[in-house]
């Protein structure tokens, strides 16, 4: 071998180790993927991007009521493109793994979500009705120039695209990626318990624009660990987008308690109590979430018998071994 090659192969050699000690932080060389901070947070980073792409172009050039059906499908391909392109290149594992298997159980827990979640405003406006902090002052108002309930089904398509959303990249991938890559190297009801802990955190960051006091950080991060542990116990995302998309949605466009939600409303409720009790992130609101998640533990108890850690919140099945498996079958 002349001295050429040799100084050749040595300096390839050393490009290539150089590469692996770069590319070290972000790419696991072994399983052929990201590492787990990265798939935690790329998925949130560009949908959010993509989102605020879609939501500027198209208040650029449509007006109301246009913009909010135009809006919510835009929302929906680039959630639907945020699935498929997570699942297919930053995780690499099926989309049903994300807990979106979307079978006959699936389409029932997303009913009990929703019809737990109707059940906790109800209280909300009952208690507040009940203590004199709020009257009911119409009914079915606030549609604008749209008729009342083509308005309704116009907002609950948008809030629940939207609701969807935050449950796929907070909980889908955040939460799973967090507690996968964290399994192993603290035991794993810890390694759960953190990803919950840090997607509730972001959930309520996410949520800092409604926030005009510290102290209703809390509120959003009870209601991140409510759709966490509903996630955890059923390693499906059903029961957590059921109850976030009829929580947004009867919250604001039922029972009229919304705040920062301007929506049609059945019930329009002038709210008078003290805002500590009953703003959009007051007591009452935080007191019935809780009972919310105590309502989705019973069911998930009843449902399969007992509680535990589902296994898939943890589990990575490689779709590059799947296609390998595949294609070797077909030899």
């Amino acid at each position: 071998m002349s001295p050429a090659s040799t100084t050749a192969r040595r300096v390839s050699t050393a490009l290539r180790q150089g590469w692996r000690w770069f590319t070290w932080p972000v790419w696991n060389r072994r399983r052929r993927r990201l590492r787990a901070p990265v798939r935690a947070i790329l998925p949130l980073v560009i949908t959010f991007l993509a989102l605020a792409a879609v939501q500027s172009a198209v208040r650029a050039q449509f007006d109301h009521p246009v913009v909010e059906p135009v809006e919510a499908v835009g929302l929906s391909v680039v959630l639907v493109g945020g699935v498929l392109v997570s699942a297919r290149l930053i995780d690499r594992r099926p989309v049903a793994e994300y807990g979106l298997s979307f079978d006959r159980r699936w389409w029932r827990s997303v009913a009990v979500g929703g019809a737990i979640a109707t059940a906790v405003n109800a209280g909300s406006s009952a208690a507040m009705l009940a203590t004199g902090w709020a009257s009911v002052a119409g009914f079915a108002e606030g549609s604008g120039s749209l008729p009342f309930w083509p308005a309704m089904v116009v907002v609950f398509a948008y809030l629940a695209v939207a609701a969807s959303w935050e449950e796929f990249v907070l909980r889908g991938t955040m939460l799973k990626n967090i507690a996968e890559g964290s399994d192993g190297y603290v035991p794993r009801w810890a390694a759960v318990g953190f990803a919950v802990l840090v997607s509730s955190l972001v959930f309520a960051f996410l949520h800092g624009g409604k926030v005009t006091h510290i102290g209703q950080y809390g509120y959003y991060v009870v209601a991140g660990v409510v759709l966490g542990v509903a996630y955890v116990l059923t390693g499906e995302l059903a029961l957590s987008i059921g109850f976030h998309a009829c929580y947004n949605f009867t919250m604001s466009a039922v029972f009229g308690l919304g705040v920062t939600q301007q929506t049609p409303e059945l019930v329009v409720l002038d709210i008078v109590g003290p805002t500590r009790w009953v703003g959009e992130e007051g007591l009452v609101h935080l007191l019935f979430a809780v009972l919310g998640g105590v309502c989705l533990i019973a069911y998930v108890r009843h449902r399969d018998g007992s509680l535990r850690l589902d296994g898939g919140v943890t589990r990575w099945t490689p779709i590059f071994d799947r296609e390998t498996a595949h294609e070797s079958s077909r030899e």
